[in-house]
């Protein structure tokens, strides 16, 4: 495959991750790092660090538009980065001796953990009423936007243990560079019990700050390809900007069977590579 080739099939995958990233909250790094690394045959410490940056660039192109429809909790976003920043450094820093293959395979169990959870009884959620006196007390409680027309108000709930898997996320984040989008949506939406709307624009909200973090250690050791990244970075905008505009009206039953479809996808190929060693 020559140069051009390579570049607009980078391109094109990037724009159709950016897209399912700005849907599911997970950063795309889901289908870019298996569209690298099986489709293309990069070496997976040059794909994490090619979708460390492709997340930051996700996270830029939906992240505005989440927060002025008044979908992110902001305020949840900022108190739970510092949790994922400090698990995001651990885990750069533990990428580095950790095999490729090992890699592969933690990503794939990851994967389908979170496919495992995404469907697990959230509707009792819905009838708490009575907020949190923590989340109260550190002003987390927030309202969005719903189809129904004005405003649904939600409690979030169980922070401390929220808090922890988020120190979990961002090592996950920084070892195999996927944003941390899955576990994050994940805590917020079956630990904290915020609507499934608000988890996944939230941590879109989130995910760029940690993977910056994470970015900078992959920088310094030379895994970061300007070659590799410019048309991910350039693609995920496009798909990114197309994924927020839909999110907005689509229905969150919908952008979950959408997240379970393609984080279980990715899981088992990923997992069944990591085994072979083709990584």
């Amino acid at each position: 495959m020559n140069v051009l080739g390579f570049t607009a099939l980078l391109f094109s995958g990037a724009a159709a991750a950016g897209f399912v990233g700005a849907l599911t909250g997970l950063g795309g790094g889901v289908v870019l790092i298996p569209l690298l690394t099986l489709g293309l045959g990069v070496d997976i410490k040059y794909a994490i660090g090619t979708a460390l940056v492709a997340v930051i660039a996700t996270s830029s192109g939906a992240a505005a538009a989440y927060v002025r429809e008044g979908f992110s909790n902001v305020r949840i976003g900022l108190f739970f980065e510092i949790a994922t920043t400090l698990g995001a450094l651990l885990g750069a820093f533990l990428a580095a001796w950790t095999p490729t293959s090992t890699i592969a395979v933690i990503f794939g169990v990851v994967l389908l953990g979170s496919t495992a959870f995404s469907w697990k009884g959230h509707a009792a959620a819905a009838e708490i009423q009575s907020p949190d006196p923590l989340a109260t007390r550190l002003g987390l409680n927030g309202s969005f936007p719903s189809l129904a027309g004005g405003e649904q108000a939600y409690f979030p709930r169980r922070v401390p243990l929220a808090w922890l898997l988020m120190v979990v996320a961002g090592a996950v984040s920084g070892l195999l560079g996927i944003g941390s989008g899955a576990l994050k949506v994940l805590s917020m939406d079956n630990v904290l019990g915020l609507p499934y709307k608000v988890s996944t624009t939230t941590s879109n909200f989130m995910i760029g700050v940690t993977a910056a973090a994470s970015a900078g250690v992959y920088l310094s050791r030379g895994y970061i390809d300007p070659a590799l990244a410019a048309p991910a970075v350039l693609g995920v905008l496009a798909g990114s900007a197309l994924g927020a505009r839909i999110l907005t009206a689509a229905r969150s039953n919908v952008l979950r069977l959408v997240f379970t479809a393609v984080v279980l996808v990715m899981g088992i190929q990923m997992i069944v590579q990591g085994l072979r060693g083709a990584v």
